[in-house]
């Protein structure tokens, strides 16, 4: 198995950008998913399930601090008013870029049907200290990819509406991940722990620069694997990753809680 893509997303729901290398701490990658666009009017952590134009903007790192490029080329540096201002702009009503360090856990939402969003809302609130749904890393694998592509040929399974943060190259086919669960997967220095299978939403049909549009992703996940795609992973070794790295499953012996590499 090998680590073929790594992306990290420094503001929540815009493109983020993709590394060659990068430092996970034991909440996630550096500079994941550690800035959001706050709605002055709700107080809430804005997503594209609810603004889909997020996905058309993307976000990147320049001396530590987040830039954003939008739609129309514009860019805005850093935290501050031109800041705001220019985001504002954009989105039509007055937001806010914050940092997830050192404010309360931001509310998170998805709608029950994930084909309409005229549909319940349902909130939950985020992990602190990020901007996370879950859990601080998220693992694909091209054998799931494929998988689904199988079950639906006519859709673009692009990694890029997924969202991982670690995609993993190996042979076959299957949700493989899936068989991960409770398992530490060595990538690198780096040793992680899948805790869950990522509960798939709204934010898979959406559009974004290269992908149109398609309802039916969803629809074919939540028809053939119960609307699960991917795995929610902890940290538990610190370290260096870099694309090309190999990775490793290991068995945890609950007598001697040894690992063993499989």
């Amino acid at each position: 198995m090998e680590l073929v893509s790594l992306w990290r997303y420094p503001v929540k729901s815009l493109q983020g950008e993709r590394l060659d290398r990068a430092r996970v701490e034991d909440n996630g990658l550096v500079g994941d998913r550690l800035w959001g666009l706050r709605d002055q009017r709700t107080g809430r952590i804005l997503t594209a399930r609810r603004r889909p134009e997020l996905l058309e903007a993307a976000a990147s790192y320049e001396n530590g601090l987040p830039v954003i490029t939008l739609p129309d080329g514009g860019i805005a540096a850093g935290p501050g008013k031109r800041t705001d201002r220019l985001l504002s702009e954009w989105l039509g009503n007055p937001v806010s870029l914050v940092s997830s360090v050192g404010t309360e856990p931001g509310r998170a939402e998805f709608f029950s049907d994930a084909t309409d969003d005229s549909s319940q809302a349902i909130e939950w609130t985020m992990p602190a200290s990020r901007y996370v749904d879950a859990a601080p890393v998220l693992v694909l694998t091209s054998a799931s990819l494929r998988t689904a592509a199988g079950l639906y040929p006519n859709g673009v399974w692009d990694p890029r509406r997924f969202r991982p943060n670690l995609l993993i190259d190996l042979e076959g086919d299957d949700w493989v991940e899936d068989q991960w669960i409770g398992q530490p997967l060595r990538v690198g220095a780096v040793t992680l722990v899948a805790t869950e299978r990522c509960i798939r939403c709204t934010m898979v049909t959406r559009a974004q620069p290269g992908l149109k549009a398609d309802v039916d992703i969803f629809r074919s996940l939540a028809r053939h694997h119960g609307g699960r795609f991917g795995v929610w992973s902890d940290v538990l070794t610190q370290g260096s990753l870099s694309v090309g790295d190999l990775a490793s499953l290991s068995a945890t012996s609950s007598a001697r809680g040894h690992a063993a590499v499989l």
